[in-house]
């Protein structure tokens, strides 16, 4: 099966962004439990500028990563960015000292994390930015509202969603132009169940939405949450790849849509990661994985 090498994120039409259609996701260059500083520092920028001088031109990040350690990682590592370097930052969200998360989701918190970000980041705006969903004390269409008028004020030039409902992404798309979609999604759990708060909220719900509007979807957690599966466990041994090599590779054949972003802290995998979209799944192994 051919797949497409680039995806056009055009929320913002007069603004398109054209990017390899495989990035890599930061969250795991943090410590233990997504919080303070990575166990290996020199690894973690290696991994950063290796992304870039392989070619990938999209990096995801978010300042409760850490917190704000992903994007201070990026900032040594890659400024002054490439023209071509798309950051996709996320914002709703925040961390208490125990590591809990909590919604951070009003207006004036959205400034303020939207602010934070431009400033670890050492940008003047934001290319991308999702509203991660953590339900709150605020509404979801307050939320968006204030999305959009940091886009109408230039801070962000495309805006996302992230951890959204099938009702909740209908309603975004009503609202203003969505550029892309964030949720949990890979070839080990399509859809997330048991979830403290509504509706399913993973990738299975939404991406006919994305498909049908021509809007990114990018899988978070596409390796971490997999399990394992003689399915793929058969179709490594055929391609002599690893289990996590074919889980990225069924991401990019799954759809022309799909924006993996596989991330990890150990730069052997992550070259291992780099090498999963050279494999070539066949209409049969798609069949066969389902």
């Amino acid at each position: 099966m051919n797949t497409p090498q680039t995806i056009t994120i055009a929320g913002y039409s007069n603004h398109p962004l054209v990017v390899r259609r495989f990035g890599y996701g930061t969250m795991r260059l943090t410590g233990e439990g997504i919080y303070g500083e990575p166990k290996n520092r020199p690894e973690a920028l290696k991994i950063l500028s290796l992304a870039v001088e392989s070619g990938i031109q999209f990096i995801d990040t978010a300042d409760y990563y850490g917190e704000d350690v992903t994007n201070r990682l990026i900032a040594e590592a890659l400024y002054p960015y490439h023209a071509d370097l798309v950051i996709c930052t996320k914002v709703g969200t925040t961390r208490k000292p125990d590591k809990s998360w909590i919604p951070f989701n009003n207006s004036e918190n959205l400034r303020r994390s939207i602010e934070n970000n431009l400033k670890t980041l050492k940008r003047d705006h934001m290319s991308l930015v999702h509203f991660r969903v953590l339900p709150g004390n605020t509404s979801f269409e307050k939320s968006m509202e204030t999305m959009f008028k940091l886009q109408q004020e230039g801070k962000i030039l495309h805006v996302g969603v992230s951890n959204v409902t099938r009702s909740e992404l209908q309603t975004a798309i009503k609202m203003g132009g969505i550029a892309t979609v964030e949720n949990m999604y890979g070839q080990g759990q399509r859809t997330t169940l048991k979830m403290p708060f509504g509706e399913n909220r993973g990738g299975e719900e939404i991406l006919d939405i994305c498909e049908q509007n021509q809007i990114p979807f990018i899988p978070y957690w596409s390796i971490f949450t997999s399990k394992a599966d003689d399915r793929v466990s058969g179709i490594a041994q055929k391609y002599n790849a690893s289990a996590a090599q074919i889980n990225i590779a069924w991401t990019l054949h799954r759809s022309p849509w799909i924006l993996p972003i596989p991330g990890t802290s150990s730069l052997i995998h992550f070259q291992e990661n780099l090498k999963a979209a050279e494999i070539n799944l066949t209409e049969e192994d798609m069949r066969y994985l389902e």
